[in-house]
């Protein structure tokens, strides 16, 4: 099945209700999971989406659900994640959600001693995660033409099929009592007397006593109307989805080039490991000086584009001002839809062979392309907005959202009611851009 795209006709289309106890912009796996835990709490909650629930980012992802190889400030919140994607399943339907273990594969010694000094420093978490030997690979995938040195394996690691789950969630949040409005977009937040009070939206105004910011690429646009500015940037990946093939792994793996998952419809998903596009443009020219550090470790993982095209968060051509009653820049792009590398699906096809060559030839079924919004150490913002006080700021996920993205919404949720969010945020505060902090990323993989 192909992400969501444009051309589906809107799935939630409710009145537009005059007020509420808070707004969750985005239809995101992080915005529709912050709707839900708000629901499920016995707050009123409206979740607007400009475009189709899952539209973007969050139905284009390889569908892993991951503790393995995270920044250790997530890990505890991962762990709850895992903890809570069952019972989704069970609230949901059948979601493609399935235990089968995710392999980060070493093609030296180097590389895998790299594993073995994360997972020590992960030992206070007690993860399933181990280093398994290149006999115990072989055995693993003995289908596989390349050997490797070893890999970090975690058991425990699930999947899921992001374009099923991320709409099955919307529903079940519906139904928990959540109103989510498609084709709305917020053109600006509501503010009086320098609080957020709700937001203004192309349908009208709606009043709410909180406000979560959940917009994935399009947050920082957003902010910056409001004055907040946040280094996140979008970059393109590139994913292929095969024709149904021979089982040689159930779960997810990757190695220096090639990142595969096991689909519930018999094929592959299958993406570059290490190898995003940033197109230049205002957001990434203020931005670039933060991001140098990630830039010179890893020289070869990002080409850099001259332009994106039009309408995109960070075109030269966007509009950084606009007003309430006049037409914003995201209802001008309704879903972000990327034109997936070419060069790069064949690219993928070859590589996917050349490790399994037993399969035959590897017909690619489709393939797509999303924006990845990133932070310079590659955490998100998680955090009460202090300049704007009423709104909560989840966004910048760095292509880790969907696995943790239930966790991340519980924890908006409680931002937003003014409960105690239940896990330590001290990374993922807004402050650190600008408190001094030095932006590094942690021993993640």
């Amino acid at each position: 099945m192909f992400p969501i795209h444009a051309g589906q006709p809107a799935a939630f289309a409710p009145d537009l209700p005059a007020s509420t106890d808070v707004v969750v912009i985005g239809g995101g796996i992080i915005g529709v999971m912050t709707a839900w835990e708000l629901a499920r709490s016995g707050s009123r909650v409206v979740l607007l989406e400009k475009g189709r629930i899952a539209g973007e980012q969050s139905s284009r992802n390889w569908g892993w659900i991951r503790a393995q190889g995270r920044d250790l400030a997530e890990l505890p919140i991962v762990l709850e994640a895992l903890r809570m994607w069952p019972a989704i399943a069970k609230d949901a339907g059948d979601i493609g959600l399935k235990q089968t273990g995710t392999l980060y594969l070493a093609n030296s010694q180097d590389e895998l001693a790299g594993y073995q000094r994360w997972l020590d420093d992960a030992a206070a978490y007690q993860l399933s995660s181990r280093i398994v030997s290149a006999s115990e690979v072989a055995a693993m995938m003995p289908a596989a033409m390349s050997r490797w040195a070893g890999a970090l394996y975690t058991p425990t690691d699930m999947r899921a099929e992001p374009w099923v789950a991320v709409p099955a969630c919307a529903r079940a949040a519906e139904r928990a009592g959540a109103v989510i409005v498609e084709d709305c977009a917020v053109r600006l937040l509501d503010i009086e007397a320098g609080r957020v009070t709700g937001v203004i939206t192309e349908k009208g105004r709606i009043k709410a006593g909180a406000v979560v910011l959940a917009g994935g690429a399009w947050s920082s646009l957003l902010l910056l109307r409001h004055g907040v500015s946040i280094p996140q940037l979008s970059v393109r990946a590139t994913v292929a989805q095969t024709e149904p093939m021979p089982d040689i792994y159930a779960g997810g793996a990757v190695d220096r080039r090639l990142a595969w998952r096991r689909r519930s419809d018999g094929g592959y998903t299958l993406a570059a490991a290490d190898y995003h596009e940033l197109f230049v443009g205002p957001d990434a020219l203020r931005a670039f000086r933060r991001f140098v550090p990630q830039l010179i470790r890893d020289p070869l993982g990002t080409r850099i584009l001259p332009a994106a095209p039009q309408g995109y968060p960070d075109a030269w051509g966007t509009p950084r001002r606009w007003s309430g009653d006049a037409v914003s820049p995201f209802e001008r792009m309704r879903i972000l839809n990327p034109t997936p590398r070419a060069a790069k699906v064949a690219e993928l096809a070859r590589w996917f062979s050349a490790t399994f060559p037993d399969l035959g030839p590897t017909t690619i079924r489709t393939a797509w392309a999303g924006m990845i919004d990133i932070m310079p150490d590659v955490v998100p913002v998680v955090d009460r907005c202090d300049a704007l006080p009423g709104l909560t700021i989840c966004t910048g996920m760095s292509g880790h959202g969907f696995g943790i993205g239930p966790a991340m919404g519980r924890i908006a949720a409680r931002l937003a009611t003014g409960q105690d969010p239940g896990h330590d945020l001290t990374r993922f505060r807004l402050s650190r851009f600008s408190d001094g902090s030095r932006l590094v990323s942690g021993p993640s993989l």
